[in-house]
C-alpha cells in the first residue's frame, strides 16, 4: 500500500530530460519586425551574454529566418540562438545549468521588444517534430474566431502563471502583424464606372509586381516583373496617392474610391485537424510534467470559462506520455499473460505459475522505492526497466520452484523441508542471477555522461 501510494504521488514524464551541454535560446520580436531590427536585437543579446558570462559561454550562434530547405519555416522576427558552454569546471557565476539559464534570462531581458524561451537544441527539435510545439507543455485552445481564441488563451495564461515549475510561459503570436487594409467605397466606384478587379490589379502591379514577359538565358527562364520603383513604395501615403484610371481614362488617386489605413491583422493562422487553434506553451523545470499538468488541469477545470464551441487539449511531452502509457497498458499485460501461459505449460500447474508470479509485485515495490530514492519520476525508460525487473524476478522464481519439484520427485515429502533445503541449495544461484543483473546495470545507474539521464 505504501509503494502504491508513493507511485501515485511520484509523477511522470515521457523520457528523462537529457543534459545536452548547451542551451537553446529562442528569441521573438513583435510580428512585422524588419530583418534589420531583428539582427540588431539579437546582436545586442549576443553581446550582453558574452560580456556578462565570459567564463561560462564559449560562443553564441544565431539562425534567423527560414532554413535552407522549407521544412523548418521561421519568420524573420524569430531566431534560434545556440549558446555553446565551456566546461563546468571553469564556471564562476553559476553552479548548475538551471542557475545559469536564470541569470542569462535576467541579462537578455534588457533588450527591448524581445521575448525569449530557453530549452536545449536537440530537445527543442525533438519536441517540435513529435508534437508540433517547442515547449514541454502545450495547452491548445480550439475555436473559430481569431479574436476569441486570443482572449481565451490570455485567460489561460493568467490562470496558470503562478503554477510552480512553469517557465517561459507564452501565448502563440497569432495577431499583431501591421497590415495596410484597403476598404473600397462601392458607391464611388460605381460613379466612376470602375470595377474592383481593375483597382486590385493596379494595386498588385504597383506594389507586388506583375509578370510582363520572360527572359531566357540558355535553358533557364526568368519572369520579367514590373512594379513601382522603391522610392514610390515607402509609406502608406504613397499608397493613397497611387493613380488609377477611370472608365474614360481620367487618372484619380486611389484614396478617392477607397479608405486606406494601417490595421493589426493575423500574423499566422494555425490549425490542427482542420480546426483553428492557439497554443499556450511553457517549459517545466524543477518538477515532473505529469504532476504539473494535473495541477493545471484542476485549475482550468475550476476557473476557466470558454465561449460555446471552444475547448482545450494538452499537448507536448504530456501527449507523448499518455500515448506511451496507453501502449504500455496493453503491451505489459499481454506480455505477462504470455509468460504465465509458458509457465503453466512448463510446470503443468496454475498454482505453481501463480506462485512464481507473486515475485512480480514484490519486485515492483523495490523498483518504486528505488525510483523514489533517486528522486526520479516514472518515465517510459523506467517502465522498460520495470519489465526487465519482472523478468529477473520470474527467473528467480523458476529456479526455486523447479528445484522444489525436483526434491519432491526425489522423495522429500515434507513441504517445510523442501522449502528449507531448496532455499539453501538455490540461494547462491538466485543471488548470482540478481547480482549479475544489478551489477551489470550499475555503471549506467551511476553514470553522469551524455545520455546518462535515460540510462539511469
Amino acid at each position: 500500500a505504501i509503494a502504491v501510494g508513493n507511485f501515485l504521488r511520484m509523477g511522470g514524464e515521457f523520457i528523462p530530460t537529457l543534459d545536452e551541454g548547451d542551451i537553446m535560446m529562442h528569441g521573438f520580436c513583435r510580428p512585422g519586425t524588419s530583418l534589420t531590427q531583428t539582427l540588431e536585437s539579437h546582436r545586442l543579446a549576443q553581446k550582453l551574454i558574452l560580456e556578462n558570462f565570459p567564463d561560462e559561454v564559449e560562443e553564441v550562434i544565431s539562425k534567423i529566418g527560414s532554413a535552407e530547405i522549407p521544412t523548418d519555416p521561421m519568420a524573420p522576427e524569430t531566431a534560434d540562438n545556440i549558446i555553446l558552454l565551456k566546461p563546468k569546471e571553469e564556471w564562476t557565476k553559476a553552479e548548475t545549468k538551471e542557475e545559469l539559464v536564470e541569470k542569462i534570462q535576467e541579462v537578455v531581458h534588457q533588450v527591448p521588444g524581445m521575448a525569449y524561451e530557453f530549452t536545449q537544441p536537440i530537445k527543442m527539435r525533438f519536441d517540435e517534430m513529435m508534437t508540433g510545439v517547442r515547449s514541454d507543455i502545450a495547452i491548445k485552445v480550439f475555436g473559430d474566431n481569431l479574436d476569441s481564441l486570443v482572449r481565451s488563451a490570455r485567460r489561460v495564461e493568467a490562470l496558470i502563471r503562478n503554477v510552480p515549475g512553469l517557465e517561459d510561459l507564452k501565448v502563440e503570436q497569432l495577431e499583431g502583424l501591421p497590415q495596410i487594409v484597403v476598404k473600397y467605397d462601392y458607391a464611388k466606384l460605381a460613379r466612376y464606372g470602375m470595377h474592383i478587379t481593375d483597382v486590385n490589379m493596379a494595386l498588385r502591379t504597383a506594389f507586388a509586381g506583375t509578370a510582363a514577359g520572360a527572359i531566357f538565358e540558355d535553358e533557364k527562364r526568368f519572369d520579367l516583373v514590373v512594379r513601382l520603383d522603391s522610392t514610390y513604395r515607402k509609406d502608406i501615403e504613397q499608397v493613397r496617392q497611387l493613380p488609377i484610371a477611370t472608365h474614360d481614362g481620367t487618372l484619380i488617386p486611389i484614396s478617392e474610391v477607397a479608405h486606406i489605413d494601417y490595421q493589426l491583422g493575423a500574423a499566422q493562422i494555425s490549425r490542427d485537424d482542420g480546426r483553428r487553434r492557439i497554443v499556450v506553451g511553457a517549459n517545466v523545470r524543477g518538477r515532473d510534467v505529469e504532476s504539473t499538468i494535473e495541477e493545471i488541469s484542476n485549475l482550468l477545470r475550476q476557473r476557466l470559462v470558454l465561449p460555446a464551441g471552444y475547448y482545450y487539449t494538452f499537448g507536448g511531452q504530456f501527449e507523448n506520455l499518455q500515448a506511451a502509457k496507453a501502449r504500455l497498458s496493453v503491451a505489459v499485460p499481454v506480455a505477462l499473460l504470455l509468460i504465465f501461459i509458458l509457465l503453466y505449460f512448463t510446470f503443468n500447474s496454475a498454482k505453481e505459475a501463480i506462485l512464481i508470479y507473486t515475485a512480480i509485485p514484490l519486485a515492483a515495490i523495490g523498483g518504486v522505492f528505488a525510483l523514489q530514492l533517486r528522486g526520479m519520476p516514472f518515465s517510459i525508460s523506467a517502465g522498460v526497466g520495470f519489465i526487465a525487473l519482472f523478468g529477473v524476478a520470474v527467473l528467480n522464481g523458476i529456479v526455486l520452484i523447479s528445484y522444489f519439484k525436483q526434491l519432491q520427485k526425489e522423495g522429500v515429502k515434507n513441504l517445510y523441508q523442501r522449502i528449507v533445503q531448496g532455499a539453501l541449495v538455490r540461494l547462491r544461484p538466485v543471488l548470482m542471477t540478481a547480482a549479475v543483473a544489478s551489477l551489470g546495470f550499475l555503471p549506467m545507474a551511476l553514470s553522469h555522461g551524455a545520455g546518462a539521464e535515460v540510462q539511469r
